[in-house]
């Protein structure tokens, strides 16, 4: 039985792969996750404000020392408070590579490629197998239009495009106006992968204190459905890989993603509940699948459920009609 598959451009013995997050930071934990049965490894984010501080001394180009930004910096980290600086990534990464042999990919956050640029290369110096860009914004200003945002982030992906030997995946969020144009115009640009989706960390607000705190829980499979209906949607449509992460808890979600059209799935949440070896449970329950229905290969079955025939868009108004009128309340 062949559960391997291609993401990148790289071959992983299996499509369930470690996402971006804490649980790499240290060596001997990257060494657990190879044990445990990740087939990949991507680091956590290196943020584009570590960097430029880092370089320059300042956050999109305000000084935090600066009494006039200070307000308006005041509620970014402090550079002691991240773990890893932009010196120690690399070195971390370096190490990472020489510790395992499976594949390693490195991970920039941020909405720019000013400051991300010559970074890159330093990381592609380092030894990382790919590198993940995770573009995280959200859109506050009203006088910039979605499709100068989506311009931007295709612009990012071409210019390092253009200096880079390693393969680029970028990660999103779903939160465009159209996001099967932005993944044909990333495509276009010769991205090697799109990674759906970002999940959109939104604050709670204090009733006491009367002011908005920071909200973190870990994924389940609720959140899976958004994301099963875009890798669906894309599937066969865009020529890059494409990797789900967000909502897979069990091993049945890891299937789903797979018969959606995933060439990769990326998992953080269940690992951070049941350690490392649940990547061996993920690929034993996928087996145990594949033997039921008779399936040799992962390439066997990917993609099978992806999307509706003829008019996407006709078939997707149906199915929401459709849904709506499936439910019916009950009498009393």
């Amino acid at each position: 039985m062949n559960l391997s598959t291609k993401y990148l451009g790289l071959t992983l013995a299996h499509p369930f792969m470690m996402g971006a997050s804490p649980l790499a930071d240290h060596l001997d934990t990257v060494k657990r996750l190879e044990d445990g049965g990740a087939s990949a490894i991507v680091l956590r984010s290196l943020f584009e404000e570590q960097i430029t501080m880092a370089e320059s001394g300042r956050i999109h180009h305000m000084d935090p020392l600066d009494a006039q930004f200070a307000g308006t910096l005041a509620g970014f980290p402090m550079p002691d408070r991240f773990p890893l600086s932009p010196d120690d990534y690399l070195e971390h990464l370096r190490r990472a590579k020489a510790a395992v042999r499976i594949p390693v990919i490195a991970s920039l956050n941020g909405t720019n490629s000013e400051s991300w640029l010559r970074f890159a290369l330093r990381i592609q110096e380092a030894g990382a197998d790919a590198l993940e860009l995770n573009m995280y914004e959200v859109a506050t200003n009203p006088d910039e239009s979605s499709a100068a945002i989506e311009f931007q982030i295709r612009n990012v992906v071409v210019e390092l495009k253009q200096s880079l030997k390693i393969p680029i995946a970028v990660k999103l969020g779903p939160f465009f106006t159209a996001f099967g144009h932005l993944a044909s115009q990333l495509d276009q640009a010769h991205t090697d992968g799109l990674v759906l989706f970002n999940r959109f960390y939104q604050p709670d607000i204090d009733i006491r204190e009367m002011k908005a705190t920071p909200h973190l829980e870990l994924s389940t499979s609720a959140e899976l459905l958004l994301r099963l209906r875009w890798m669906a949607l894309l599937h066969s449509r865009v020529r890059c890989s494409l990797a789900l992460t967000g909502g897979v808890s069990t091993p049945t979600d890891g299937i789903k993603a797979l018969l959606a059209g995933a060439h990769a799935v990326q998992i953080v949440s269940a690992i951070m509940r049941h350690g490392p070896p649940y990547f061996t449970a993920m690929r034993e329950g996928l087996t145990r699948w594949m033997e039921a229905q008779e399936l040799t290969s992962v390439d066997a079955f990917r993609g099978r459920v992806n999307g509706q025939p003829g008019d996407t868009e006709i078939a997707e108004r149906a199915n929401y009609i459709r849904t709506l009128q499936s439910w019916a309340p009950h009498a009393r």
